[in-house]
């Protein structure tokens, strides 16, 4: 044994019962860089990769329980210095008496990246084929010519689906019989080639037929190791391996290759790839055709034919970009003009990414697009906006100078905010007057829609409209003033009855509401009103804060309405300062936690997942819903603090469910728009400890109406890479468009809870979410259904397509330690 492991070249490594190193050979040594008694006595462990450990532990004590003799498999070892060296290993176990020190186990170990060296040093170990080949999982074939013996190994006849006890005479013609006919020939014709002694060595590929009716695809291999004395073989051994799956990737490869190039040829991309050892680069048809060159696609280019096309002005600009692409080894995109042989020039966009190939060489793979029109387009659009923002700078200095040096508003010819402070002020001085004081405080509804949807002439002329319709309802004694965009201000001076300022309501809400003609278009607004009534002794200033309050109620009861100034309506705001005081303080006290709802696979009813959502553990009013608490959050800025305090929360939990292998594979998290607008939130992500794989952000679809918004983007990018996957939440509630949305790419679609609930009495309502789910099937996108309140609901969303379902009927939102008992119990599968 002590030569047998000193002088093996293969890979061998002796195990006890308690994967300990009894020995190991001199290949392993070599491979992995170690002396042999360095490593004997030590844990196996020390060779496996750490992620690679727990079931390479498990598969080889589930040779002692299990019943199997052997099995095989890829691994990850680490060679001494650190690296990673990939192995199969074909693992056995030995006969005899097994104790602590004892071999039980035994290991045979190639390097995947050094096969034909494997199977060199596997021919060496010939004499020992039925352990080696056997373990690793391959047919072994032995004829003797002389005396017309055949031997077929048990995992040869296992891959035919030939009973290991069956006899197999090694008939030749009934063999010939069961081989494809497109392969018979060529078959046929290397078996002669052996057998008349032409070749000592031949490996064929071919397809038989097995014992099920199905092909399989078989890799053959054999030698001839004794002759006779005329040169014919006189023995012959040799292994077959089944390679069906191997084929059938290939040919699945061959078809994605297909539709690469169909592709690439309709999108006329342009591919690249340079060798940066010599820098030379190769081009497709389509980046010859771009860069105007008449020499044959996919051969080698000079070293300086790129750099020669680009334009003199850019080649500098360009060159940066590429070397410091080079020394980081990132990907990098630019964009630049060439100078064709023909002399024309054209705008170029270039994406490049290094990629080490399999052999080792390091390369710059990338595509070219021929934007020339585009960047036509760009400068022509960016002239004229230019000049549209030079005429509207021009007209907001002057407005800025008229209104600064005027006490009306230039627009509408109404006092300015400056004019009705100084008259609020008059009134202070005259308390009587004060007394009978009434403020309206007015906004105008849809009014930016008009602004952006027909322009801001028609935005002017609106309020211009409005301006009058105010002036013309009034009387004379009362103010109109617009104090800001859409908000006027109306102070009546004299009081007036209940009924009286009631009609005076009407009128003003009625008029707003009339649609005013512009250019041959409608153009339709509302009006929102805050009422304030002074009472004895109030400053006019604060009636004005009041019916301010009073107008955000009107805007809260859903707009073009009127509300008043009430003691309980001072209550109210009263109470939300309260409570934005208290989040606050609940925040530093840590008094937000996460509730979990579980999320299951539509098909399986496995547990996927969970979804963490916001709770307040208020010290007095007990633990509170996010719409007790969200809208005051959204007006204080604090939903992103919240957003991060659930998400913190949620990743301890999660870490303590992989503790004790809870089998949460996934955390989903909500992040709201203003977290999302945050420039420094992925600098405070990369400061926790987020899995790659193990997170999803849930972003409101809402989210993407700007699809401008530089932070909201650049955040997006450092999301992905960090290894956090994108979900868009509610999908169909917003109105962002699927265009915007799948552009995003995101990784599921969580479909909302008000386009599933009519489902089940609903046919069309069903057509809608299937087709919610076709879309993202053809992108590639899972959906998710949420708000699943039966049974029925859940079998209808699984018929449909549904990749996963969330809602009552399973499970309530529920804390961290009630989910633990939840996943232990299994009790979703109750009734299923």
């Amino acid at each position: 044994m002590e030569a047998v492991m000193s002088n093996a070249a293969v890979g061998i490594l002796l195990l006890d019962l308690e994967l300990k190193i009894v020995d190991v050979g001199r290949g392993l040594c070599d491979l992995l860089g170690y002396d042999r008694f360095e490593l004997i006595g030590r844990s196996v462990d020390c060779l496996i990769h750490f992620d690679d450990r727990p079931v390479a532990k498990r598969t080889l004590l589930s040779l002692i329980t299990a019943g199997e003799r052997s099995y095989t498999a890829e691994r990850r070892y680490l060679h001494r210095d650190g690296d990673t060296v990939w192995i199969i290993g074909s693992v056995s176990m030995l006969p005899g008496l097994r104790g602590p020190g004892k071999p039980a186990f035994a290991v045979q170990i190639t390097a995947i990246d050094k096969q034909k060296h494997a199977e060199a040093a596997a021919t060496e170990a010939l004499e020992r084929w039925n352990f080696a080949l056997e373990s690793a999982g391959q047919g072994v074939w032995d004829f003797d010519y002389e005396n017309s013996i055949w031997f077929f190994s048990s995992t040869w006849k296992r891959m035919r689906g030939i009973p290991e006890t069956e006899h197999v005479t090694g008939d030749y013609d009934q063999w010939l019989k069961v081989i494809h006919p497109e392969d018979v020939e060529h078959v046929s014709e290397t078996v002669r080639k052996q057998n008349s002694g032409e070749l000592e060595d031949v490996t064929y590929v071919y397809r038989e037929k097995n014992r099920t009716g199905e092909w399989i695809w078989i890799l053959a291999r054999g030698r001839c190791i004794e002759w006779q004395a005329d040169g014919t073989p006189k023995r012959i051994i040799g292994t077959d391996t089944d390679i069906t799956d191997i084929k059938q990737r290939e040919m699945e490869f061959a078809a994605v290759s297909r539709r690469l190039e169909l592709a690439l040829t309709t999108s006329r991309v342009g591919v690249w790839e340079t060798d940066i050892e010599t820098m030379q680069p190769t081009w497709d048809a389509r980046t010859c055709e771009i860069f105007g060159v008449t020499s044959s696609p996919m051969t080698r280019q000079s070293a300086t034919a790129w750099v020669d096309l680009v334009h003199p002005d850019d080649r500098e600009a360009v060159l940066e970009t590429c070397e410091a692409a080079f020394t980081s080894r990132s990907d990098y995109t630019c964009e630049y003009r060439i100078v064709t042989q023909a002399g024309e020039c054209r705008h170029i966009r270039s994406y490049g990414r290094f990629v080490t190939n399999a052999d080792g060489r390091e390369t710059i793979m990338g595509v070219n697009w021929d934007i020339t029109v585009d960047v036509q387009r760009a400068d022509a659009l960016r002239f004229a906006n230019q000049l549209a923002e030079e005429r509207n700078c021009d007209l907001e200095i002057a407005r800025a100078n008229m209104e600064f040096a005027s006490l009306h508003d230039s627009l509408t010819g109404l006092p300015n905010r400056r004019c009705l402070d100084e008259k609020l002020s008059q009134y202070s001085g005259n308390a009587a007057a004060a007394d009978s004081l009434i403020i309206l405080h007015i906004d105008l509804d849809r009014f930016k829609q008009i602004n952006d949807t027909m322009g801001h002439a028609a935005g002017d002329a609106m309020l211009c409209h409005i301006a009058d319709l105010l002036t013309a309802t009034v009387r004379n004694t009362d103010m109109v003033a617009r104090i800001g965009g859409d908000e006027f201000v109306v102070v009546l001076p004299s009081a007036l009855s209940n009924d009286q300022l009631q009609r005076l309501i009407k009128r003003i809400i009625s008029g707003a509401g009339r649609p005013m003609h512009w250019n041959g278009k409608e153009c339709r607004t509302g009006a929102s009103i805050g009422i304030a009534k002074a009472s004895a002794g109030i400053d006019p200033g604060q009636l004005l804060i009041n019916a301010d309050i009073a107008l955000y109620r009107a805007k809260r009861n859903g707009r073009n309405c009127a509300a008043y100034f009430t003691d309980e309506l001072q209550a109210e705001v009263i109470f939300s300062k309260q409570c934005a005081d208290d989040i606050l303080n609940g925040l530093e006290r840590g008094e937000f936690v996460p509730f979990y709802q579980p999320q299951f696979d539509a098909s399986s009813l496995d547990l996927i997942g969970v979804e963490a959502l916001a709770r307040w553990n208020h010290p007095q009013r007990g633990l509170l819903t996010p719409d007790k608490f969200l809208p005051v959050a959204e007006d204080l800025n604090a939903v992103g603090s919240i957003d991060r305090a659930i998400l913190e929360r949620a990743l301890v939990d999660l870490a303590g469910w992989d503790r004790i292998m809870l089998g949460i594979a996934k955390l989903s998290v909500n992040v709201s728009a203003r977290r999302l607008s945050d420039e420094k939130l992925i600098e405070t992500l990369k400061s926790l400890p987020i899995q790659p794989g193990r997170v999803s952000f849930e972003l409101l679809e809402s989210i993407f109406l700007d699809e401008s918004d530089d932070i909201i983007s650049r955040n997006i990018d450092g999301i992905r890479k960090m290894g956090i996957d994108i979900d868009i939440d509610d999908f169909g509630s917003g109105h962002a468009s699927i265009v915007s949305l799948l552009r995003l790419s995101p990784q599921r679609l969580k479909i909302d809870r008000q386009l599933v609930a009519p489902i089940v009495h609903s046919e069309q309502q069903q057509r809608l979410i299937r087709s919610i789910v076709d879309i993202g099937k053809s992108q590639g996108i899972e959906v998710c259904a949420e708000g699943v309140e039966s049974a029925r609901h859940a079998e209808i969303l699984r018929d449909i397509g549904c990749d996963s379902l969330q809602g009552f009927h399973f499970a309530c939102p529920m804390p961290a330690a009630e989910l633990v008992k939840f996943v232990g119990a299994r009790s979703w599968l109750k009734g299923h």
